[in-house]
C-alpha cells in the first residue's frame, strides 16, 4: 500500500469557487485521479476522506469536493441545491484535474454517492475520456424516488415550496426546510432511517447545516440522470443498496443494466449504511479492485 499526503485545495467554478481535499500517492510521475462528490447537501467531510484515503493508499490520487453554495465552499444564497450550478461544479472539478501536473489527465475518473452518484452517471455519459466511473447507492430517477417520498410529505412541503419560490423569484433569503427529517416530517429526505443515517456522517468540524431551499423538489422529481446510463462509454461500477430507503434499487438496476460496459454489484446495506463499518469496507474493497483495475496499468502497481 502507498503512502499518501493531503492538501487542501480550492478551485474556480462560474462565479466563486469549490473547496476540496486532493490526495497524492507517495509514487513517482503523474498518478491517475479519482474525483469524489457527495450527496444531496452534504459536504465532503461526511466520509468522503474515509473513501479518498483509501484510493491514495492503492495508489491513485482523490480529489474530494464539496459543491458550492454548502460548507466551506463559495456561492450566494447559501444552502440552495441546483442541479445544473452542481454540474458545473463536476466540470470545474475535472478541469482543476486536468490542468494540475501531479495528475495524469490520460487516467480519470468520477465516483459519486446518493444524489451525487447520480451527478456521476450525467457526467461520465458527458466525458467519453474518462478512464472509469463509480456510482454509489445513485438517485438515478425522480419519479422513483417521489413515489417513495410519499403523497402526504409531499403535500406537507407545498408551504414552504411556495414561499422559496416566491424568495427566490423576489431576491429575498431562501426559505429553508431540513435536508433529512424525521419520518412523515417535513424535509428533502423522510425515510425512517434518514436522519440518523444522515446526520451519523456528519463529523464536529465540519460547517454544514441540517436545511436546504425547497425549491430543488420540482427539479428533483424531473431529475433522471439513470437515463443517461445507456451512453456511458467507459467501465463503470454501480453499487446498489437493495433495500434502499432513499432511491429506490429498482430503476438503478434497469439503467446499470443498459451501460454498456457497466458492472454491477449489489448490497444488503441501507443507503446510509456505505459510509461506515462492515458494509463501507465491503464496497470500499469493490470499489478499490475495480478502480485500480482501470486506471493502474500492470507494470505500475
Amino acid at each position: 500500500m502507498s503512502a499518501a499526503n493531503r492538501q487542501d485545495v480550492t478551485f474556480r467554478s462560474g462565479e466563486s469557487s469549490c473547496s476540496g481535499w486532493l490526495y497524492l500517492p507517495d509514487s513517482e510521475g503523474p498518478v491517475p485521479l479519482v474525483i469524489l462528490g457527495h450527496g444531496l447537501g452534504a459536504v465532503r467531510e461526511m466520509r468522503l476522506d474515509a473513501y479518498a484515503q483509501t484510493f491514495a493508499e492503492a495508489g491513485l490520487g482523490a480529489l474530494a469536493f464539496t459543491y458550492r453554495h454548502f460548507g466551506d465552499s463559495g456561492g450566494d444564497p447559501r444552502q440552495v441545491i441546483s442541479i445544473k450550478d452542481q454540474l458545473v461544479d463536476w466540470e470545474a472539478a475535472l478541469a482543476f484535474a486536468k490542468s494540475t501536473p501531479e495528475i495524469d489527465a490520460g487516467r480519470l475518473a468520477v465516483w459519486g454517492s446518493s444524489f451525487g452518484g447520480g451527478h456521476a452517471i450525467t457526467i461520465a455519459a458527458r466525458h467519453p475520456e474518462l478512464a472509469a466511473a463509480v456510482s454509489q447507492c445513485p438517485f438515478t430517477d425522480g419519479v422513483a424516488s417521489a413515489r417513495q417520498y410519499g403523497v402526504v410529505s409531499s403535500i406537507k412541503a407545498m408551504p414552504a415550496l411556495g414561499r422559496d419560490l416566491f424568495a427566490a423569484v423576489t431576491g429575498r433569503e431562501p426559505v429553508l426546510i431540513p435536508i433529512a427529517a424525521p419520518a412523515g416530517q417535513v424535509g428533502l429526505m423522510n425515510a425512517p432511517d434518514a436522519l440518523d443515517g444522515y446526520l451519523g456522517l456528519v463529523p464536529e468540524e465540519a460547517q454544514f447545516q441540517n436545511e436546504a431551499a425547497p425549491r430543488i423538489i420540482p427539479k428533483l422529481i424531473g431529475y433522471r440522470p439513470g437515463r443517461s446510463a445507456a451512453r456511458v462509454e467507459m467501465p463503470m461500477l454501480f453499487c446498489v443498496s437493495m433495500n434502499d430507503t432513499v432511491a429506490p434499487s429498482g430503476p438503478t438496476l434497469r439503467y446499470a443494466a443498459e451501460a454498456p460496459l457497466g458492472e454491477i454489484r449489489r448490497y444488503a446495506a441501507g443507503h446510509f449504511d456505505f459510509y461506515t463499518g462492515r458494509a463501507f469496507e465491503e464496497i470500499v474493497s469493490d470499489q478499490t479492485e475495480f478502480l485500480v483495475r482501470h486506471l493502474l496499468p500492470e507494470g505500475s502497481r
